[in-house]
């Protein structure tokens, strides 16, 4: 049905079908059980399930009262990234977001703001990142692969104790059977994710396309699998993992690395 024959059925009008079908707006519980007897669905289970997806739609989320502070596409990554069920990370540069300690993050948020910078936005964008790191501690988390350069992990925040404490997160962390840290060394010398960070998100329903989310120091780009560019990056991907360290070897390492700033 078009989006005409569906306003005309409904007695809606076309900008409610559009506002609905683009996500602009919530729906209703009432407003779904039309919609599916109009669509033909009438199975009892599959009508129970979009009907509980609608009402906890309506419910505020734990990131919404941080809208001014962080921008609609970081937003909209976090929604995406709180309903994923893989998780591939890889950075260059820094500790990952939901891997760090709370004392590195506050480092990384005061050392890369923008001068003249709100406190309160900056302490609030550190609340937004442990918040974050909550889906890590869920029943079922997210199967989580980070690929981290050794420069990431050498580079640590601030004081001696900033380091030690988040080299213990990465090694408790490392532990957890839903996640894997793996360290690409200097060693393997130049190699194709050296320039950027970016993180793939898929999702437990196979027709939800995957999420790819780069961070550049310009601007933040969410963009869905078009043209196979998400293909190329997971290709990328498994390359850093396959020239990394390993698991158990980057276990190893920042179990050793620990030790020298103890």
């Amino acid at each position: 049905m078009t989006q005409d024959q569906v306003a005309d059925a409904m007695d809606w009008s076309l900008s409610k079908i559009i506002r609905i079908e683009t996500g602009a707006v919530g729906i209703s519980t009432n407003d779904v059980r039309a919609l599916l007897s109009l669509y033909g669905i009438h199975s009892p289970d599959r009508l129970h399930e979009l009907v509980e997806l609608a009402r906890a739609s309506r419910q505020p989320s734990w990131w919404s009262k941080y809208r001014e502070d962080i921008s609609p596409q970081f937003l909209q990554f976090i929604e995406y990234e709180q309903a994923a069920s893989v998780l591939r990370t890889y950075e260059p540069l820094l500790i990952p977001g939901l891997l760090q300690t709370e004392e590195y993050a506050a480092g990384v948020m005061r050392e890369l703001a923008d001068p003249g910078r709100a406190a309160e936005i900056i302490q609030n964008r550190i609340k937004i990142r442990l918040t974050r790191q909550r889906l890590l501690d869920q029943t079922v988390p997210p199967t989580s692969f980070f690929v981290l350069d050794e420069s990431a992990v050498r580079r640590l925040v601030g004081e001696q104790n900033v380091a030690q404490s988040q080299l213990a997160r990465l090694i408790n962390l490392a532990n957890r059977p839903s996640i894997t840290i793996e360290v690409v060394p200097f060693s393997v010398g130049l190699h194709r994710g050296m320039l950027e960070q970016f993180n793939i998100l898929e999702f437990p329903d196979p027709e939800d396309g995957d999420i790819l989310f780069r961070e550049t120091s310009r601007d933040l780009i969410l963009s869905h699998d078009e043209a196979g560019e998400i293909s190329g990056y997971r290709e990328v991907f498994e390359h850093l993992r396959n020239i990394s360290l390993g698991p158990d070897n980057t276990l190893a390492f920042i179990t050793d690395l620990a030790k020298q700033v103890s």
